[in-house]
């Protein structure tokens, strides 16, 4: 099955076309693939414990749910304030992944 990176920089407060997106990953997953859906720029507000975005259900399906550091800090968000099972990714993580031969990568 596919590797895919995908990523989401809109956040909760640009319309639910994020939400949709996360939608997407999760069935990506619950179909094998191999997925890492990375937030970054304003997509990291969705990341925040208490905004349904569906992350239970994506999580659940085996995805993986990647912050971007750098995003998060610029919004002076903390560690403690993200969903649980978000994990923070620095731009070294994202470019090896992006390099990996089969990796598709989508951003929206």
């Amino acid at each position: 099955m596919a590797d895919y990176l995908l990523i989401e920089s809109n956040g909760p407060a640009d319309g639910p076309a994020a939400a949709r997106f996360v939608a997407d990953a999760a069935t990506l997953a619950s179909q094998g693939a191999k997925v890492a859906l990375l937030l970054i720029q304003n997509g990291v507000a969705g990341a925040v414990a208490g905004i349904d975005m569906g992350w239970e259900e994506f999580l659940s399906r085996g995805g993986e749910l990647w912050v971007d550091r750098f995003s998060v800090r610029q919004r002076a968000l903390a560690d403690a304030d993200l969903v649980a099972g978000a994990r923070l990714a620095d731009m070294d993580e994202v470019a090896k992944k992006l390099l990996t031969p089969g990796v598709r990568a989508v951003w929206h």
